[in-house]
């Protein structure tokens, strides 16, 4: 009872301590950032003239939580009446309450980490870089400020001033070059300005929220768009986030002297860009599915806040239309059930996630059918006039039967050269069957970090662990994918391309989508290198039963739903199981069936490999056979086999 009382006389204190903690003697340059001549500031301007500092922060406090012209995407004062009384999400309400006792959610991949009473924002306890840069990301604050709005419970806000107080004292710039690595490199700075908009709003009427509070605040805030305004990253995602964000900062808050340099800043790198990221047919050029979807809602969200600020007009109409095709070139690149191919550090996204995104995006575009399609998991709308399609700029094929969920979808990279995030994986691709990816990407596991950390990382690189050719297993030194041939017809689809795999060796595949049902894909390697070539294959985890005599595998899913890869090398390929992984988030992995079936290079005659894909119903893989005829040559688009499933002759001429 005694330990209950002096509780609530600290809570019942606490805005005090806070004021105290936030103190500071106010100055004429405490407003060096405030653009007095602001609407609506005039008060203010009166009472710095006439140096009535603490009055003046008081009356700056006051316009900004009156202030109703400026409005938040998310978050806006108005809105706390709907959340009040309502029970959060658990794990929303758990990062909220574990951040009173500083055990922040800094990464998905390691859960709660205790930083102490006395907050160590240095702690490292794993050697991996995710963990130090989200944690100055503060995700955890969001959760704070719905915890406050849902319960009306000051200690929320209590903590979030203190831990924003915390940070400014224990991180400032140039505390350690270190630190500036994490604290304060551009990417988490520009989360910090975007994010702190909506915190912002949420905790502008709390008592805790003190005059003195805000002008720290301000001035911490300036501080971060000046920083960006002169450390933007050199490319990729990364100055896409941090442009978008500026304009946020700008929007927001255009009381601040930096305002429209910020704004004028965001739009003008992005409206640049997005002509050089965008490739003209919609992909993003780090070719990996989650940051091209990172990308569309960058520059909508960019174009939204800009519309909030009446500066909608900055951006071009190409603009909107760049941002359109992205769209449906996620949807062409993507599985009825929403998901996508974990290409290049991307993860597996889930069908919850990408409706809300289509119903997002289809606020932008009404008038689009397509996007209407998926925004209402295919009630309204109208599904996209195209099956098998070839994004040729970014190198993504999808060969494809159907926009239902009892579709065949294959989806192949073979694409020019990318950034980091992009692997060393050319011709590596996902099967997908009536709701099951047989073939999923290896994933990413983990970004970056220590020694140890990187070799975590490096295992799921490996050209070796994706569905392409090899030389001795090392990684492939290019990716760099040249179309040869890409053509549809009714009665098959295929594609050539050719990599330059290796110094002195080429990679030619082709892949043969038949009877918009089944695979054969030819791979040649040619060229004066010489050595161990192989050719890999990666199955979702499960059962799988393996034959070597005759070079195939299937899996084993007692629903009936499965695969058959046969190799039909058998005289010359040696057959060997590898090991398999798969990881699906951060920090996740599960054993999955691998294999290679390899050759040995002796010379500069070419190597080649013939293997089929062939989706079935039943436990009972069907018998299959290739013959191909004296004329076949897949690497020109010339086709003249036979192929006997079950007994059954399939002759197949065609001149592509």
């Amino acid at each position: 009872m005694k330990l209950k009382i002096i509780s609530s006389l600290l809570f019942l204190l606490l805005p005090f301590l806070s004021s105290a903690v936030a103190k500071s003697d106010l100055t004429k340059e405490s407003f060096d950032a405030i653009n007095l001549e602001s609407p609506g500031l005039g008060k203010v301007k009166s009472l710095v003239v006439s140096k009535k500092y603490d009055a003046a922060a008081k009356a700056l406090l006051k316009y900004y939580q009156q202030r109703s012209d400026i409005k938040h995407p998310d978050y806006n004062k108005e809105d706390r009446a709907s959340y009040a009384g309502k029970k959060l999400p658990a794990g929303v309400q758990e990062k909220a309450d574990k951040a009173l006792d500083h055990k922040f959610f800094v990464h998905k991949g390691y859960g709660f980490i205790d930083y102490g009473k006395d907050i160590n924002w240095q702690y490292w306890p794993i050697k991996d870089n995710e963990i130090r840069w989200q944690l100055h990301r503060t995700y955890w604050w969001e959760p704070l400020g719905l915890a406050y709005w849902s319960s009306g419970d000051e200690k929320y806000a209590a903590e979030w001033v203190f831990e924003y107080l915390d940070w400014i004292k224990k991180n400032p710039l140039g505390l350690s070059k270190e630190n500036d690595r994490f604290a304060w490199r551009p990417l988490e700075v520009a989360t910090r300005i975007q994010d702190q908009t909506g915190m912002f709003n949420m905790f502008i009427s709390s008592p805790h929220f003190t005059a003195d509070f805000l002008m720290a605040f301000l001035n911490n805030y300036q501080k971060h768009a000046n920083y960006i305004l002169n450390n933007y990253s050199e490319k990729g995602n990364h100055l896409l986030f941090e442009a978008q964000r500026m304009i946020y900062a700008g929007a927001f808050f255009p009381e601040l002297k930096g305002a429209a340099t910020w704004r004028k800043s965001g739009i003008e790198i992005l409206n640049e860009e997005i002509k050089k990221q965008i490739y003209p047919d919609g992909l993003q050029i780090e070719l990996s599915p989650n940051y091209h979807v990172a990308g569309i809602n960058i520059f909508l969200k960019a174009y939204r806040m800009a519309q909030l600020a009446n500066m909608a007009d900055e951006f071009p109409a190409s603009y909107k239309k760049t941002i359109e095709e992205m769209i449906v070139a996620t949807g062409n690149f993507s599985f009825p059930d929403y998901t996508f191919p974990m290409f290049s550090d991307a993860k597996l996204e889930t069908k919850s996630s990408m409706i809300k995104n289509y119903k997002e995006w289809a606020k932008v575009f009404p008038d689009n059918k397509l996007i209407e399609y998926y925004a209402t998991d295919g009630k309204k709308g109208q599904a996209p006039n195209f099956l098998s399609k070839a994004l040729k700029d970014g190198g993504f094929y999808t060969f494809r039967n159907s926009w239902k969920d009892t579709a065949t979808v294959m989806v192949l990279k073979a694409s020019p050269p990318a950034f980091w995030h992009s692997q060393p994986d050319n011709g590596t691709f996902d099967l997908w069957v009536k709701g099951r990816n047989f073939m999923p990407d290896a994933g990413a596991y983990v970004y970056g970090g220590d020694a140890e950390i990187m070799k975590l990382r490096n295992w799921y690189r490996q050209t070796k662990v994706h569905k392409t050719l090899t030389l001795d297993n090392q990684d492939m030194d290019t990716c760099d994918a040249k179309l040869m041939i890409w053509k549809t017809t009714p009665k098959a689809d295929i594609l050539v391309y050719s990599n330059p795999s290796y110094k002195n060796l080429n990679h030619v595949r082709t892949v043969l989508f038949l009877e918009n049902k089944y695979f054969v894909i030819f791979d040649q390697a040619n060229g004066d290198a010489t050595g161990n070539v192989g050719v890999h294959f990666q199955l979702v985890e499960g059962d799988a039963i393996y034959n070597k005599a005759k070079n195939s595998v299937q899996t084993n899913f007692k629903d009936g739903n499965n695969l058959l890869v046969r190799n039909f090398d058998v005289n010359t390929a040696k057959f060997t199981e590898e090991e398999g992984k798969v990881s699906y988030g951060y920090r996740e992995e599960l054993k999955r069936p691998a294999f290679v079936f390899e050759k040995q290079k002796t010379d500069a005659k070419a190597v080649n490999f013939t293997t089929v894909l062939y989706p079935f119903n039943g436990k009972n893989a069907p018998e299959i056979n290739l013959i191909e005829g004296k004329t076949n040559n897949p690497q020109k688009g010339i086709i003249d086999m036979i192929i006997t499933i079950d007994g059954k002759q399939h002759t197949i001429k065609q001149n592509f």
